[in-house]
């Protein structure tokens, strides 16, 4: 597919893509919105990509919506206007979130509303000293408006989303480390050495069994222990008849590196 504002690149199993618009600090554009959600939906589609990876170019991971498209001489939108733009913006956060292939930000810079929202739709974070996250929305008088009141608790627990929801100070990148919004810190020239080192590590183990792994994960956060039981029991079954886990049982015994095929 043809890009312009965002960048795709294949790494063996893993496809990274890279936000490009670095002169806007990747603030997201209608454009930016469309290939993104297209980039996203290709990926997930695609039975060699185990792994997803999204960053920024530049010095920037995301600065959320760009805001040329609110010019302050437009004409004020109705509710319903209002409320479509919110809903396209907040596809690629719910395509991430939903993704049952893991996927992991490279956060290499500042991510700010939507953008930290963005990242907050992976189920990985890893960042340098020179990532930083700001809700940013009530500082303008809005609300969270990408789905980040709904995540961020659960990452970070509900006392911490409030107070980084309602101040909307910066969560520094030691501070995002501490609280477990970020997974890993690496130095700003190790990031991208280190992100695609540990989507390698995920993408050559079993497809299957990560991706119903995920599913368990995902469900678990939103039902109660026995429920999740029985789903852990549904997927376990299911993922016993796989050929992976053959080659899994059949290489520990060997002693051997297992080749997972994702069937």
């Amino acid at each position: 597919m043809d890009y312009q504002a965002i960048k795709v690149e294949q790494r063996g199993h893993i496809t990274l893509i890279t936000l490009n618009r670095p002169e806007r600090l990747n603030a997201v554009s209608e454009q930016l919105e469309e290939e993104l959600y297209r980039a996203l939906s290709a990926a997930e589609a695609d039975d060699e990509v185990r792994v997803v990876v999204l960053t920024g170019a530049g010095k920037a991971f995301c600065a959320g919506v760009d805001t040329s498209r609110l010019p302050s001489d437009a004409p004020m939108k109705t509710p319903e206007q209002e409320r479509r733009g919110v809903r396209g913006l907040q596809r690629n956060v719910l395509k991430l979130h939903r993704m049952e292939k893991p996927t992991i930000a490279m956060v290499n810079g500042a991510a700010v509303g939507g953008g930290f929202d963005l990242a907050c739709g992976c189920d990985i974070r890893i960042g340098s000293p020179n990532t930083r996250f700001m809700v940013a929305f009530t500082r303008v008088g809005l609300t969270p408006g990408w789905g980040g009141a709904w995540l961020l608790p659960r990452i970070v627990g509900y006392p911490k989303a409030a107070e980084l929801i309602f101040a909307a100070d910066f969560c520094e990148a030691e501070e995002a480390l501490r609280i477990g919004l970020l997974n890993k810190l690496a130095p700003a020239e190790a990031l991208e050495k280190e992100t695609i080192a540990l989507a390698e590590r995920i993408a050559n183990g079993p497809p299957i069994g990560i991706r119903l792994s995920k599913i368990q994960l995902q469900r678990g956060q939103n039902t109660d222990f026995e429920t999740e039981l029985e789903l852990a029991a549904a997927l376990e079954t299911c993922a016993a008849h796989t050929f992976d886990a053959k080659e899994g049982a059949k290489a520990f015994s060997e002693k051997r590196k297992p080749e997972y095929k994702g069937k």
